[in-house]
């Protein structure tokens, strides 16, 4: 079984060059600004994908699924599984989603530091095996090279020490942060299709069961 992870389209998702696989997962940022249209034109096109399973979760810029949630909710097709702060169990896979990110010019999603954020990741599983968040957790592919600050969420990597299960823990979020990690046992991968100037140019991630 291949999965195949991908995050921070903005709206580039129709030049995206997909490999084949069983599984799909979408870490967040499908828009630029979360307009009705541009939800729409992502959602025909990732529903219309050959992939079996379809997984997606909102991101910072996706303000359409925070304001008006049961619009979004709506309009998910019915082959396409959309995962807020819940999971879903795919071909013997746990999965969890979420797209809270730390507090930055008050995006959508966006919880400030400490127990706002924290109550988001209690209710992560503890035998959780695909985490899917739209930020990455602290000192893990989250560095802001412009600024030399590393972004992540310390409550969200205390809570990753806790799931003894995680096999991986996909998100996106700080472009150019993309690439892998490995620690613990567990695989970390900032999926950002798009650098740091939103150019296309990061390839999607595969793993093979």
């Amino acid at each position: 079984m291949r999965l195949i992870f991908i995050s921070d389209t903005h709206n580039q998702h129709r030049s995206l060059r997909l490999p084949e696989g069983d599984i799909l997962v979408h870490c967040g940022d499908i828009s630029g600004r979360g307009r009705l249209s541009e939800v729409a034109d992502f959602l025909d096109w990732y529903s219309a994908l050959p992939h079996q399973h379809k997984v997606l979760i909102a991101g910072n810029h996706d303000f359409l699924a925070e304001q008006n949630p049961s619009l979004f909710k709506s309009m998910i097709p019915q082959n396409v599984i959309y995962l807020n702060d819940s999971g879903c169990n795919i071909e013997g896979l746990r999965f969890w989603g979420s797209p809270i990110s730390p507090w930055f010019f008050d995006w959508a999603f966006n919880r400030h530091r400490g127990a706002d954020i924290r109550r988001h990741w209690d209710l992560i599983p503890l035998d959780t095996e695909i985490l899917i968040t739209h930020g990455p957790p602290s000192g893990i592919l989250d560095e802001v090279v412009r600024d030399r600050l590393h972004v992540g969420c310390q409550d969200l990597r205390t809570k990753i020490e806790s799931l003894n299960f995680l096999k991986i823990h996909a998100f996106g979020h700080i472009h150019e942060g993309y690439g892998q990690h490995q620690e613990g046992g567990k695989l970390f991968l900032n999926a950002s299709v798009l650098d740091e100037h939103y150019v296309l140019k990061n390839a999607p991630w595969v793993w093979d069961v």
